[in-house]
């Protein structure tokens, strides 16, 4: 104990915090929503929704991924609303079919920091109101969207004789444990490539 460093935090966080705010949305009749809109302006062309990773956040890929096939999806989803079941099991209304910020081809591929080019971005992404989770079960939280309860997670040092007591206000990334723990092993953290080509910094008093 008085010479072995522990670092304690999760790769991701769960959403939401507060029960009060769920609402589950089956997201099956959005897709066949989708796809019937289209057919209906597109006869004899593809299904377009051919792959979705739905949770707390929404992840489409379309067969058609040009901006006007991604562009009709968001106005979609934006202009429909969505029955959901909240914690206490009663049906509720959710507007803008449970988001609340939707992004569509190279406004996907820009979120995503790639080229519109890239087969593996989502044509379409978007961001869930706080408290929705696609499913048809009975999840109270969910991860995978881009609310501060996906992405934000505990992180606590341990390591005595080097980190003093005390919590650090600074906003820090878990990236920074990796090069923490090579300093702590008496090692160069600039000898990992990551940190070489992503200036990645110890955590803060470390």
């Amino acid at each position: 104990a008085g010479s072995t460093a522990i670092i304690l935090t999760a790769k991701h966080g769960q959403s939401p915090l507060n029960t009060s705010q769920l609402q589950r949305i089956n997201d099956a009749p959005i897709i066949a929503g989708v796809n019937a809109a289209w057919a209906k302006l597109h006869p004899g062309s593809k299904t377009l929704v051919v792959q979705e990773a739905d949770d707390d956040g929404l992840l489409w890929w379309l067969s058609d991924r040009s901006q006007a096939a991604t562009d009709f999806v968001k106005n979609y989803l934006w202009t429909h609303t969505a029955p959901a079941v909240n914690y206490a099991g009663k049906t509720i209304t959710v507007q803008h079919s449970g988001l609340r910020q939707i992004f569509a081809g190279e406004q996907s591929a820009d979120f995503f920091g790639v080229s519109s080019s890239d087969p593996h971005h989502p044509d379409v992404f978007g961001i869930s109101q706080v408290g929705t989770i696609y499913t048809t079960g009975s999840k109270i939280a969910e991860h995978g969207g881009d609310n501060p309860g996906d992405r934000d997670v505990p992180l606590i040092v341990y390591a005595p004789g080097t980190v003093q007591p005390g919590q650090s206000s600074h906003s820090v990334e878990t990236t920074q444990v990796a090069p923490t723990i090579l300093k702590l092993l008496g090692l160069n953290p600039g000898d990992l490539q990551a940190v070489q080509m992503e200036h990645t910094s110890v955590l803060a008093g470390a």
